[in-house]
C-alpha cells in the first residue's frame, strides 16, 4: 500500500473542486474536485485510466502532488496536462513538502526549502493557482518556536508564489491542535504568517478529529480558507474515514460559512477506503451533488 509520505514524494497533480450555488460562492466556475491521494494505488499504475475513471464519476477537477523536479504525479507536466485535458479535468492546486526532513539522507527536491523557485516556475507553466504544503513530518514539527520558523519559511515561499500569481496554502492534520504551553501550533502558524501570503487548506475531518470546530476557525479567521478537504467521519468509536454524507460531520451547516471562509475550491479526499476507492469517490460525489452544491 502506498503511504501518504511516499505518495507525496513520488506523485502529483493539480486541482480543485467546487460546484456551488452562486448565492453561496463568489466565483464563476463550479467544480467538484478530488484529491488524487484517494486513488493513489491506481494512478501509480495507470494514470490515464485512473483519470478517465475519475472523470466518468463526474469530477471535473483534481488536486495532486508535485514530485521531484518538473513532475506532477510522477509524469512530465506536459504529459500529465494532456491527460487531464483529454478527460475534461481542470488543475488548480497541488501538494508539496516543506523539505526540512531528510529522506534517505538527502533533502527532498522540489520542496519549499529545496528548489522552490523551480517548483514555482513549473507551477506557473502548468497553470496552478495554489501551491499547498501538504504535511509536516514528525521531524519537521518540534516546539512552538520551531513552528514560528516554519511560519517564516512559509512567508518566504509565499512571496515567491505571489510574484508568480499563485497562492501558498497549508493543509492541516490533527497534530497542529495538540497544545504546547497552552497554545495550538495551528494558531502559531496562523498568527506568524502573513494572511495574504499564506492561506489555509482546511481539512474538515482532521479539524473535527482534533475536537475543533471548522465554523469557529472560519469565524475567527475569515477569508483565510480558500481551499477545503472534505471527507466524513464514521459513526463508530474509531472515528474512521468514511464517504461524504456517510458520517457525523455536518457539511450542510459548514458550507453555509463558505463565503466567509473565502472558499474557492474543495476536494474530496478519503485517506483509506473500506473497499474499491472508485466506489467511495462515487458515493461522495453523489452526496455532494445532491445535497451540498
Amino acid at each position: 500500500m502506498t503511504t501518504r509520505r511516499s505518495f507525496l514524494k513520488t506523485s502529483a497533480v493539480l486541482s480543485a473542486g467546487l460546484l456551488a450555488a452562486p448565492s453561496l460562492f463568489a466565483y464563476d466556475k463550479k467544480y467538484i474536485g478530488l484529491q488524487l491521494y484517494t486513488v493513489r494505488d491506481h494512478i501509480a499504475k495507470d494514470p490515464a485510466a485512473t483519470l478517465a475513471k475519475v472523470a466518468q464519476v463526474g469530477y471535473n477537477s483534481v488536486e495532486g502532488t508535485y514530485s521531484n523536479i518538473g513532475q506532477f504525479n510522477g509524469a512530465d507536466a506536459k504529459v500529465f496536462s494532456g491527460l487531464l485535458k483529454q478527460n475534461g479535468l481542470s488543475m488548480f492546486s497541488c501538494h508539496y513538502r516543506l523539505g526540512e526532513e531528510l529522506v534517505n539522507g538527502a533533502h527532498q527536491a522540489g520542496s519549499i526549502l529545496n528548489g522552490w523557485d523551480k517548483a514555482v516556475d513549473d507551477a506557473g507553466q502548468i497553470g496552478l493557482k495554489y501551491m499547498v504544503c501538504a504535511y509536516l513530518s514528525t521531524a519537521e514539527r518540534g516546539s512552538l518556536e520551531h513552528y514560528k520558523q516554519v511560519a517564516e519559511d512559509f512567508n518566504k515561499a509565499g512571496e515567491a508564489c505571489k510574484k508568480a500569481g499563485i497562492q501558498l496554502c497549508y493543509h492541516n492534520h490533527d497534530f497542529e491542535f495538540i497544545q504546547e504551553d497552552g497554545k495550538y501550533p495551528y494558531e502559531t502558524l496562523l498568527a506568524n504568517t502573513d494572511k495574504d501570503l499564506v492561506k489555509m487548506e482546511m481539512d474538515m475531518y482532521w479539524v473535527t478529529k482534533a475536537n475543533q470546530s471548522p465554523i469557529k476557525l472560519i469565524e475567527e479567521h475569515p477569508g483565510r480558507f480558500p481551499l477545503w478537504h472534505i471527507k466524513d467521519m464514521d459513526k463508530t468509536t474509531d472515528r474512521a474515514f468514511t464517504e461524504v454524507g456517510n458520517g457525523i460531520i455536518d457539511f450542510k451547516t459548514i458550507f453555509k460559512s463558505a463565503k466567509k471562509a473565502g472558499l474557492k475550491y474543495f476536494f474530496v479526499e478519503e485517506d483509506k477506503c473500506p473497499g474499491d476507492p472508485y466506489d467511495s469517490i462515487t458515493s461522495s460525489f453523489n452526496y455532494i451533488k445532491n445535497n451540498l452544491v
